[in-house]
């Protein structure tokens, strides 16, 4: 077999070593652009996970890199004065230039033809070789030269980088975010070898004009960096390296694989560097196009296997790469947060760390990150102890007169069992048992203004007095027996009403007995929806009267808060998207134009509901396609609600229109809410395939929402807060029939969280840098 790899960065040479491992009688050959020593940055990053998969494949190379490394346990977050450590990272520093004479070197031991210097653009040359490997880097030019068929999608992000050096030491995986007179400028900086460390500097776009860092020289960048972080630096010098300014890449591939040519490493995919990942994902790359060409038959089946098998994977870690880097790019939504609460969202920016995790290896620091939520509860009124506070979760929250117990959410849920609108026994039993389960907050399903604001004909509805009584008789059972606090979300369905039950086929059109659907304009869901009619004034009167209706029925069944439903492209949605809006008069063309009418119906429910209970709106912060509602759109509608007089904004997305494309994931719509709540400043719910406690107090500590709302846990788990109460030691109210209950759960938890810790610590293997600091450590004293 004959190979050639274009490019001679880490993905292409491990590529090369582990192939020719594989087949000893290949033709393997590298062609690379540059001389051999000639590289560019400084260090690279590794997790210990990462270097135990190079150990398998390649134990020579393996042991030579590791020999060669800067070992370090620690995180180190310095922000405003302060610096928070945290411990059991794992993570290994080694030269980029002596990680490429490594694999250099352990390619020509196997055999492997290197060839520098060498400039190869047309893979006509390559006419008779069975498989090229395309791993020339973020500006690949064989990718480019067949774009339209790998179809690469770039994003430049916007803000600004550059890669330098320095001789300064450093003994943790350091984060500096300093306050400059023109804006926060951040440093990624870590240790790779003895008196070499790698310097990332970051800022935003406006940050960096106004630091007159535009035109400035390599040097001249260096120096003005190191009059930012001189502080720091302690007298040690930056050193550059092809080190200017530029935007970050992030690029995703449509196909990865052309004829017998394939993409690895940044050529096919990048990750942003503040979750280490580039030379990990490139040497992976070559780790599984090894592994599919040892499994398949072909060099076309093995190409087909690299690309289906390694996607996911791949994906997964530009996800997190995305989540991360967004963090940094809006570092200024946090700069005002106390500095320990700033230091776990830095933490656990990713998703991949989180509040559970932390307690395990830094203890100290989560009870710092307790203490310091506490005191945000306390500074809003409420007693709370402060030396041996609660979980987040279970900290009190107040929204006007209204007090929560903790900041577990039943989220609304349809149901679609009511009879005419009317909720039956299954609602008192489906609300009921959930508020004796400990949610501090219970939200009914969205409950319609009137019946042709249904979405199917299982929909509850508050416009009538038989509506009215049973609704009253499911607020009085949970207010009598527990100490959850119960709101109501009204809506209507608009364009979307006259459907089937969810099991019968989610938001398709009823075969009979449907009726007449209102929209902002006349566009069915699908084609074969009904087509609403496009509301004029009367329609709208009519409509905003009827939730002003619903909403006195509201007071009057004793609810102890109310939401309206901008969302999910339902009546009020439908007039806030562009995608759903195409009026030409008031209320349609710019956002406030398209907010005019669901502000006008909030400000008539705000006025006829008590003045001391709070009110909510659920918005789609995202339509997940183009031209939809963005996430800036979404914090100007909460500003707008928020001038309205709404406490509370349910963030969630999407459901506009049926073709959107909603990127999902553990808790993958909190972001959006993190946005709204601190560029809006108003408070907000996340949700959206949050799971577990810990993922609760992960966000509600990170300071990225004030309530968070669970939806499918709660169908399984009714006392799914009462468990969690019971695990983190948290006093939690319970009927008197279920105190034997209660009290044996919280014994139990008692050892099992025990045994499940010293499970997960004996579990844990010791880093590479915890196992040299004890060969290292002098020996006791006999």
């Amino acid at each position: 077999m004959k190979i050639a790899i274009i490019g001679g960065g880490p993905a292409g040479l491990y590529a090369a070593i582990l192939l020719k491992k594989q087949r000893p009688q290949a033709e393997i050959t590298v062609h690379e652009r540059n001389r051999a020593d000639d590289t560019f940055g400084f260090g690279v990053v590794f997790s210990d996970a990462t270097l135990d998969n190079f150990e398998k494949y390649d134990p020579p190379s393996y042991r030579r890199i590791t020999e060669e490394f800067a070992y370090w346990d620690d995180i180190a977050v310095h922000f405003r004065g302060t610096v928070h450590r945290v411990g059991g990272n794992g993570f290994c520093g080694c030269s980029r230039r002596t990680l490429l004479l490594i694999l250099q070197e352990r390619a020509r031991e196997l055999g492997v033809t290197l060839l520098f210097e060498t400039d190869i653009d047309d893979e006509a040359r390559f006419a008779d070789t069975d498989l090229i490997v395309l791993a020339d880097g973020i500006n690949s030019r064989f990718r480019d030269k067949h774009i339209e068929h790998f179809q690469p999608q770039i994003d430049l992000r916007s803000n600004k980088f550059a890669w330098m050096g320095s001789t300064r030491p450093l003994d943790a995986f350091t984060f500096i975010f300093q306050e400059t007179e023109w804006g926060p400028f951040i440093a990624h900086a870590y240790q790779y070898e003895a008196g070499r460390s790698t310097w990332i500097f970051e800022t935003d776009a406006e940050t960096f004009h106004r630091a007159g860092l535009e035109g400035l020289s390599e040097r001249e960048s260096a120096d003005r960096m190191a009059e930012i972080f001189g502080w720091f630096l302690d007298g040690h010098p930056l050193l550059i390296n092809r080190s200017t300014w530029r935007n970050f890449p992030m690029i995703r591939s449509q196909r990865w694989i052309k004829d017998n040519m394939v993409l690895l490493g940044d050529a096919k995919a990048t990750a942003h560097f503040s979750i280490g990942s580039g030379t990990k994902l490139a040497m992976e790359d070559a780790i599984a196009i090894a592994d599919a060409m040892a499994q398949a038959p072909t060099v076309d089946a093995a190409l087909q296997t690299y690309e289906q098998g390694r996607r996911e994977e791949v994906e997964k870690i530009q996800h997190a790469a995305d989540v991360s880097l967004v963090w940094f790019e809006h570092v200024d939504r946090f700069w005002d947060f106390d500095p320990v609460q700033f230091a776990f969202g830095v933490m656990t920016r990713a998703k991949a760390i989180t509040y559970d995790n932390l307690t395990l290896r830094a203890p100290e620091f989560v009870r710092e990150v307790d203490k310091a939520f506490a005191k945000q509860v306390r500074a809003k009124g409420i007693d709370v102890d402060l030396d041996k506070p609660a979980a987040p979760m279970f900290q009190p929250l107040r929204l006007r007169e209204m007090e929560v117990r903790n900041r577990a959410v039943v989220s609304p849920m349809c149901m679609y069992s009511a009879k005419d609108g009317v909720p039956g026994d299954f609602h008192l039993v489906h609300y009921g048992s959930r508020a004796i389960g400990g949610a501090g907050l219970i939200f009914t399903e969205m409950t319609c203004v009137g019946r042709d604001a249904r979405i199917t004909p299982g929909c509850t509805g508050l416009w009538t007095d038989e509506q009215q009584a049973a609704w009253t008789r499911i607020v009085d059972f949970v207010h009598a027996n527990s100490a959850a606090k119960i709101c109501l979300q009204l809506g209507h369905a608009g364009r979307k009403g006259a459907t089937k039950l969810m099991w019968e086929g989610m938001d398709r059109p009823l075969e009979q007995g449907g009726w007449d659907t209102i929209s902002a304009s006349p566009l069915p869901y699908f084609p074969d929806s009904q087509v609403p009619r496009e509301m004029d004034r009367a329609a709208m009167d009519r409509v905003r009267e009827e939730f002003v209706a619903a909403t006195l029925r509201g007071v009057a069944c004793g609810f102890d808060m109310l939401e309206l439903h901008c969302a999910h492209g339902y009546l009020l949605a439908s007039f806030i998207s562009p995608l759903t809006n195409q009026r030409t008069d008031e209320y349609g063309g710019a956002l406030a134009n398209r907010l005019r009418y669901p502000l006008e119906v909030f400000e008539a429910m705000r006025a006829a509901w008590p003045a001391h209970k709070p009110m909510s709106v659920r918005i789609s912060a995202t339509d997940w396609a183009a031209g939809g509602i963005t996430g800036d759109d979404a914090v100007a509608i909460a500003r707008a609600f928020a001038e309205a007089g709404v406490d509370l904004i349910d963030v969630s997305t999407g459901q506009t229109v049926r073709d959107a494309q909603p990127v999902y994931g553990r808790m993958f719509q909190t972001p959006f809410s993190d946005q709204v709540r601190n560029e809006a400043r108003v408070a907000t719910m996340c949700v959206g395939n949050i799971t577990t406690a810990d993922q609760v107090n992960t966000i509600l500590a990170a300071g990225r929402a004030d309530l968070v709302a669970l939806a499918r846990p709660h169908l399984v788990d009714p006392s799914f807060t009462m468990r969690a109460a019971a695990w983190y030691g948290a006093d939690i109210a319970c009927p008197p029939q279920y105190l034997p209950g209660k009290e044996q759960i919280f014994r139990n938890s008692v050892r099992d969280r025990q045994d499940f810790e010293d499970l997960k610590v004996k579990a844990k293997p010791k880093t590479r840098a915890e196992l040299k600091a004890e060969a290292t450590k002098p020996l006791a004293a006999e």
